[in-house]
């Protein structure tokens, strides 16, 4: 699957602490992230990330022009609710990408390990299962 990985700043430590948790899971994924974020979590784990721009400079754009292009499986972004951001309308935009394309998105530690569990567990991915179903509820 194609991972990315953004974390503001405030919340970047949180994710180099995820990366390194769940390097093992990772390392079996393709990795973007945006411009710092990527810098740390490869100096961290040594896991290779394909690195974009800083979020404020277009990095988050960037991401979700690849949900767009049906590019992208899964999008881990440690947000900083308490902190108002420059790109606040591109992270927006990122959030509601991910809901149209109806690409996984964690925006808390909680929600990211749920995701990669997922992940470690061998699940299917959730939009191959609803297309299956020719977008009916699924039934467990």
């Amino acid at each position: 699957m194609k991972i990315a990985l953004i974390a503001h700043d405030r919340k970047k430590e949180l994710m180099i602490k995820f990366a390194t948790a769940y390097r093992e899971i990772l390392k079996n994924h393709e990795l973007y992230a945006t411009g710092t974020t990527g810098t740390k979590v490869m100096e961290a784990t040594d896991l290779p990330v394909h690195r974009f721009k800083s979020g404020p400079l277009g990095g988050d754009q960037q991401i979700g022009a690849m949900i767009s292009e049906d590019a992208m499986d899964l999008i881990i972004f440690m947000r900083d609710p308490l902190a108002a951001q420059p790109h606040e309308p591109d992270v927006n935009a990122l959030i509601r990408l991910c809901d149209v394309y109806e690409i996984p998105l964690a925006t808390n530690i909680g929600t990211a390990e749920v995701l990669i569990r997922g992940l470690q567990a061998g699940m299917l991915n959730f939009r191959e299962i609803v297309h299956e179903n020719n977008d009916q509820p699924i039934s467990l």
